[in-house]
């Protein structure tokens, strides 16, 4: 069983910076794709960028959010620069190990979730 613990969120001001680090542990062999999803209240939940397979971006963190990190360790990092209020919520870590089983890509769901971590940007 594939468990994915976030890290690193918390509080800031408009056009200050936080970096989220995900790691992963259980899988046997290199995760297909690792991805970014937040949620905010009220609000569906939407992905904000996709690591490994079907690497992609939401056209709204373009330019501030770097994702980075390392398929076979499962580590997975999101850099977020110049946050916005409108970037508050919570976070979660997603995988797919497998393209072949589960939900089979990252671009709108996974087989594996992590707990979340919290976003606040003030204005």
């Amino acid at each position: 069983q594939v468990q994915l613990v976030e890290s690193g969120g918390g509080s800031v001001q408009a056009g200050g910076s936080l970096r989220l680090s995900c790691a992963a542990s259980g899988h046997k062999h290199t995760m297909y794709c690792m991805a970014w999803f937040r949620q905010a209240p009220g609000k569906e939940r939407e992905v904000v960028a996709v690591f490994g397979g079907g690497a992609t971006a939401s056209d709204s963190v373009k330019g501030r959010f770097t994702i980075s990190g390392d398929n076979t360790k499962g580590t997975l990092y999101l850099q977020m620069n110049s946050l916005k209020p409108e970037d508050s919520a919570t976070y979660y870590c997603a995988a797919v190990p497998n393209p072949f089983e589960g939900v089979g890509s990252c671009s709108h769901s996974a087989d594996y979730w992590g707990q979340g971590t919290q976003v606040t940007v003030s204005s």
